[in-house]
């Protein structure tokens, strides 16, 4: 499976749970009295349209490089990245406002089989954070790492909610509000992870350097190629699931130009075969002056 099919099943798996667990807190939020479990099913909703923005932007970034993008469109998964935070910021903007709003309003008290399902929710959820992120990893994918984190965010929402409605049920009378309170803590959270998930997709769009540990992986095959001395300078920059390496290469300063073309097409060969998430790779040759 390549990683660009391990990407597109891991965000059908989210869009899924997240279709089904909007509407059953949605349903459990309305019937139950808890604000909190309504936020947390607006939050599910915007889910849902991440993740078929996340599908857009893994789709569209695979597509091959063509006479107008010559390194490929992998670009476009951050830009889908931004969107989503987008979606994050726009349901945590939602669920403090109107958490504000029902902390001013007297109303009855949660009941306790919500506590119930938000246990069973926080579980699913924290178990879809670890396997999106797992494929996140795999396939080195800022969208599906988005994605992962919308679980995240989910899930500590859902702990928001449990913790508001037990204070809620266990105090009685007078502490309605907590349910609310929750819901307006969990947009904090959501807002924080928002700030997490845009930090790496900017450094992608900026050329960042965040791929240390790879130019020591690229250098370290580098010299076993024979006829590579060692290497100078080594600049990386992430586009979607592929990095684009430009490598300098010490050779033999006494070699033709024909053999240093041949030098930089086989180490090239090389690290597309020892690493596979590499594309576009510029070899240029240097000659070794201490000799």
């Amino acid at each position: 499976m390549t990683n660009e099919q391990k990407a597109i099943k891991a965000t059908y798996f989210s869009i899924i749970g997240n279709t089904c667990l909007a509407i059953i807190k949605g349903f459990a939020g309305f019937f139950g009295n808890s604000y909190a479990l309504i936020a947390d099913a607006i939050e599910s909703t915007t889910d849902i349209f991440a993740s078929f923005l996340v599908l857009f932007g893994i789709k569209y970034s695979n597509k091959p490089p063509d006479e107008n993008h010559p390194y490929g469109h992998g670009r476009a998964e951050p830009l889908i990245t931004f969107l989503v935070v987008g979606f994050l910021i726009t349901s945590a903007t939602i669920i403090a406002y109107e958490s504000i709003l029902n902390i001013q309003k007297p109303h009855d008290l949660p009941k306790s089989w919500t506590l119930f399902v938000l246990g069973a929710i926080i579980v699913w959820k924290e178990y879809s954070f670890h396997k999106v992120m797992k494929r996140s990893k795999e396939t080195k994918s800022s969208a599906l790492a988005a994605d992962a984190w919308h679980h995240r965010s989910d899930a500590i929402t859902s702990v928001a909610a449990f913790i508001g409605i037990s204070i809620a049920l266990l105090m009685g009378q007078g502490y309605e509000s907590a349910d609310d309170w929750a819901a307006l803590l969990a947009a904090f959270f959501i807002l924080y992870n928002s700030y997490r998930i845009f930090r790496p997709a900017l450094g992608e769009i900026m050329d960042e350097n965040l791929n240390d540990d790879l130019i020591v992986e690229i250098r370290k095959i580098a010299k076993e190629v024979e006829g590579i001395i060692d290497t100078e300078k080594c600049f990386i920059r992430k586009a979607g699931m592929k990095y684009h390496v430009d490598l300098h290469a010490i050779v033999e300063a006494t070699i033709t130009v024909k053999e240093g073309h041949d030098l930089a097409h086989q180490l090239k060969d090389r690290l597309r075969e020892e690493i596979p998430e590499i594309g576009h790779v510029l070899i240029h040759v240097e000659p070794n002056t201490y000799i």
